[in-house]
């Protein structure tokens, strides 16, 4: 197979493109044709936003989901073996916390050379911002949402900071951040080191670090906000 597969990471938000990603990312939007994306919506509205000229109608789109099936990704692959491929993710950067995952590893077993581009990571964004421990971290994705798993798993992810002197990095679904925020109130210890970095990236950013015990005395509104957070020591 001679084509490539090209990793494109998209904005977190509704904000320019070239303000987070760099200018090279335009001549590969302009030489793909065929994409592997995770909805198929909003990857045309992305591609407009990097490139207006583009001619959408002439780009094939294969939706990838928790759903779709390895025969299904392989087949694509084959059909346009000869063609650059491009992976975009619904935020961010394809591959992390995301199915594109799938398209990669298959990628590598029959030989296609992997091309990822440079853009933004909620993940490592809010590591760095946090000034939690970044020699050692871990991503757990999202913890449960009924209790006593939810109770039990926070105070497991507590347990490897304070033994492993790991961060702990976790999500949840926006409309549920600030029941979460409520529980890892009640549930982490006063001294724990809590950081919260939602909208990253956009004109209403927030980052914040401080202890359980200093959050206890309250928290802005982080409904239906995209958010990261992460504890530690």
């Amino acid at each position: 197979m001679s084509g490539k597969l090209y990793l494109i990471p998209t904005t977190l938000g509704d904000e320019n493109p070239y303000k987070v990603m760099p200018a090279d990312i335009l001549p590969v939007i302009r030489s793909i044709n065929h994409y592997f994306v995770e909805d198929i919506r909003s990857a045309r509205r992305f591609i407009r936003k990097v490139d207006p000229e583009s001619n959408i109608d002439e780009m094939t789109f294969f939706e990838i989901n928790k759903r779709t099936r390895y025969t299904d990704l392989s087949g694509f692959f084959v059909q346009h073996a000869e063609y650059d491929t491009g992976v975009i993710s619904e935020a961010g950067c394809p591959g992390v916390a995301d199915p594109g995952a799938e398209v990669v590893r298959i990628a590598h077993q029959k030989g296609i050379t992997v091309k990822p581009i440079v853009g933004p990571s909620s993940i490592l964004l809010s590591l760095m911002s946090s000034g939690l421990n970044g020699q050692q971290f871990a991503f757990s994705g999202y913890i449960p949402v009924k209790h006593p798993a939810r109770g039990k798993t926070i105070k497991h992810l507590e347990h490897r900071v304070y033994f492993e002197n790991q961060t702990q990095i976790f999500i949840e679904t926006p409309y549920r951040n600030n029941s979460l925020m409520n529980d890892l109130i009640k549930s982490l210890d006063e001294k724990t080191l809590l950081c919260v970095a939602c909208d990253l990236t956009l004109e209403t950013e927030y980052i914040k670090t401080q202890t359980v015990k200093e959050w206890k005395k309250g928290f802005p509104d982080l409904h239906k906000r995209p958010a990261i957070f992460l504890i530690g020591k």
